[in-house]
């Protein structure tokens, strides 16, 4: 490999612990001290600024009329439906949960590569999205019954959120060979923005920003610069030197990254809220979503 290689790999490393250690950070101060929705609005205004802020420096691109259409789809599933589903959901589920959950976006995205690219369909990608389903459907079904902080409507939304954003991808997927990645994010910031800002901004007015703590601000600014700006920055870069099914292959660090905070929450904090969120039934549902992704990477000939 070279220099270029290492350091995309380090990028997607990078961003997926940042997105592992955000699953617990968010949930932190929510709804005690922001609602989910002022949390959205507030990650999605920050991030299109400073988004907009490096493409006007650097980037100098137009974007074709017909276009704007896909852009405006991308910040509605991308930003807007994806950002509302993941913050409403993980407000009522447990971070564990929710980390696993999120490793179905690579089947997912199969799904709707093979519904709307027309990809080519084998018994390996049969199977596996059957055996990654089967994992997923079954964590958030057992959401009403697991102990701890699991939920399944908190677990539902996530899903939602996956899906979204699995969408979101295979729609970009023509716009990202067209234009710079920073310009197809910036629109779909923007985009995001103006969609979440009427069922946001009431929110935003009865949020007591007086009661905000240090520790609130702090949270508040690990989630706009490093797992909103930061994470799709190293993933803008890795995705120049990285195949996509290397950097979708990363996302599997989530769920290991989350028991370990989770861990350390009940260890170091001497406090049992998510003492229960791990068990046997989730270990075994994220190993049936890894399992079944790995079988969907495995090359075979397409069904006749």
């Amino acid at each position: 490999m070279n220099s270029n290689t290492y350091k995309a790999h380090f990028a997607l490393l990078s961003a997926n612990i940042i997105y592992g250690v955000n699953y617990i950070i968010a949930k932190g101060i929510m709804p005690e001290k922001i609602s989910p929705n002022a949390f959205v609005f507030i990650r999605l205004a920050c991030c299109s600024v400073l988004f907009w802020a490096i493409k006007l420096i650097f980037i100098n691109e137009k974007v074709d009329s017909k276009d704007f259409l896909r852009l405006a789809l991308c910040g509605l599933l991308g930003a807007a439906a994806n950002m509302l589903f993941f913050f409403h959901g993980i407000n009522l589920t447990s971070p564990v949960d929710a980390s696993i959950i999120m490793t179905a976006t690579p089947v997912i995205v199969l799904v709707f590569s093979l519904l709307i690219l027309k990809e080519t369909i084998t018994k390996n990608k049969l199977i596996g999205i059957a055996i990654a389903g089967v994992g997923a459907l079954f964590l958030i079904l057992y959401g009403n019954k697991a102990s701890g902080t699991s939920s399944f409507i908190g677990n539902l939304l996530v899903f939602l959120n996956a899906s979204c954003y699995g969408l979101y991808l295979v729609i970009a997927k023509t716009l990202m060979k067209k234009y710079n990645a920073l310009t197809v994010v910036s629109w779909m910031f923007l985009f995001g923005l103006l969609f979440i800002t009427p069922f946001t901004f009431n929110d935003i007015r009865l949020t007591n920003f007086k009661a905000f703590t240090t520790n609130t601000y702090l949270v508040i600014g690990f989630v706009v610069l490093f797992t909103t700006f930061f994470a799709y920055l190293f993933n803008i870069y890795a995705l120049k030197h990285v195949t996509p099914s290397v950097t979708s292959s990363y996302i599997y660090l989530q769920p290991v990254i989350s028991f370990i905070m989770v861990g350390l929450y009940a260890y170091i904090l001497l406090e049992n809220e998510y003492a229960q969120d791990i068990s046997l039934v989730k270990i075994l549902s994220c190993i049936m979503v890894i399992i079944g992704v790995y079988i969907i990477s495995k090359p075979q000939n397409k069904l006749s």
